[in-house]
């Protein structure tokens, strides 16, 4: 046990550095260049966790990547890349902390994995702190940011759905390595002929870049899955919302009134009640984890 609880700071780094992801979105990437920001995370990303995981996709994997990389890094990429430009970044990463609820109720509906009481009470309370949070939000919240929100938790509850019933024998670091690759790659002819040439490298735009890519990206599920030999994912998989919270309030100076703080403390609660029973399992992890805590029950 005191082994293990040795890997709690490292896991963290994981949560941590996907909550303020949002925050060094919103704050230092180009708002109109969500392709070219979602391929510049995930390429160099893809390609860093390939050379440590030194395994190349084998028979259907090479299918199996691309869909996943379409699903889990493409199209996941660039509507988290739009929920953190249009959403203020504590309102994004609430929101975003009930992927583990529709998670829940997408692989209900998709394969039949029928969830527990206390998970179906867990999405019901988590899905009421997101409303809370939006109705105590100052302002008004742009319906394009919680469209693309509520689109990215769709598109990376079906990859999860997906990898979950592909994880047989499967290295999740190189699974991850795969479909980052793939999604990088798909992103950059789409990126080019839409946007244009890549956007500009400066003194704010570089660290920044580096940041997503290699901290939030390639560092964080590196140390995720190491993490996840051995402890529960949940352990330490509520600092995402946390941390995107806390880094609104307080380097973008975002309000935090009593009914989001409410709020957030009941998508919290939802998503303890519906963490899975039992071990984790690490294969069952995707790329998408970002938005999330994802187990199988």
């Amino acid at each position: 046990m005191e082994a293990n609880l040795r890997w709690v700071p490292l896991t963290a780094v994981a949560p941590l550095a996907w909550g303020a992801n949002y925050y060094v979105t919103h704050a230092y990437l180009p708002a109109d260049r969500p392709l070219w920001g979602a391929a510049l995370r995930a390429l160099p990303a893809g390609l860093v966790l390939l050379t440590l995981s030194r395994r190349r996709p084998h028979g259907p994997w090479w299918w199996r990547s691309a869909l996943l990389g379409l699903l889990n890094t493409a199209v996941f990429f660039v509507l988290l890349y739009l929920a953190s430009q249009l959403l203020p970044t504590s309102t994004a990463a609430t929101v975003m902390a009930a992927s583990p609820l529709a998670m829940l109720l997408t692989a209900w509906a998709l394969a039949g994995q029928r969830p527990h009481r206390a998970h179906l009470v867990g999405a019901v309370v988590g899905l009421g702190g997101v409303a809370l949070t939006l109705l105590g939000a100052g302002g008004a919240v742009s319906g394009a940011g919680l469209a693309a929100s509520a689109a990215a938790m769709l598109v990376s509850c079906v990859g999860y759905v997906l990898a979950a019933r592909w994880r047989e024998g499967a290295d999740p670091l190189a699974v991850t390595s795969w479909q980052l690759t793939a999604g990088g790659l798909m992103l950059l002819p789409l990126a080019a002929a839409a946007e244009g040439a890549p956007p500009a490298m400066d003194a704010r735009t570089l660290p920044a870049f580096g940041y997503v890519a290699l901290v939030a990206t390639a560092l964080a599920f590196a140390l995720w899955f190491a993490g996840l030999r051995h402890l529960p994912a949940g352990t330490v998989g509520l600092l995402n919302p946390l941390a995107g919270v806390l880094l609104g309030a307080g380097l973008a100076g975002e309000g935090l009134g009593a009914r989001q703080v409410c709020g957030l403390a009941l998508v919290l609660a939802g998503v303890l009640l519906g963490r899975p029973r039992g071990p984790a399992r690490p294969a069952e992890v995707s790329v998408a984890a970002e938005s999330g805590t994802r187990t199988r029950s």
